[in-house]
């Protein structure tokens, strides 16, 4: 059987994960990476951050995006959810404090659903005033689209 999931049950999905797939354009071309994210509830955001490259330069050319993310546990057995919004490049004090709570929330899914614990979260933060520094993004949740299928 196959519906489309409710508004509740999608952002279950994106609260109950980290990893997802963004879908961005450059030079007319739709490309489409895995990320480490983490859904900032309050902002009703995505939270992400990048190295400067192909993928940050084409975001500030073109902010609109997607990110797909999945539960699958089988062929016939998955959940699927759809974002789609706008990226916005943050300051350092903003990226900062964004950062701080994208590596708290992230090390508390992996540390509850995964029973592992992790110590290499912590570093991100302290980076970000450094010329090394990772560039915070959010994405503003403009629509939220997600289907399941059960056996």
């Amino acid at each position: 059987m196959r519906r489309t999931l409710k508004d509740n049950e999608n952002l279950r999905i994106l609260e109950d994960n980290y990893i997802g797939n963004l879908g961005y354009i450059s030079q007319n071309k739709p490309f489409v990476v895995p990320i480490t994210y983490f859904y900032n509830k309050e902002k009703h955001a995505i939270i992400g951050y990048s190295a400067m490259g192909h993928k940050i330069r084409a975001l500030r050319e073109n902010r609109e995006v997607s990110l797909l993310v999945t539960d699958i546990d089988s062929v016939n057995a998955w959940k699927s959810v759809l974002v789609h919004g706008k990226y916005q490049e943050l300051s350092t004090s903003e990226a900062k404090s964004q950062m701080h709570t994208f590596s708290l929330g992230v090390k508390d899914l992996i540390i509850n659903n995964e029973l592992r614990t992790v110590n290499f979260i912590e570093e991100f933060s302290s980076k970000i005033d450094t010329d090394d520094y990772p560039i915070v993004f959010l994405i503003h949740i403009d629509e939220i689209t997600g289907r399941i299928r059960t056996e």
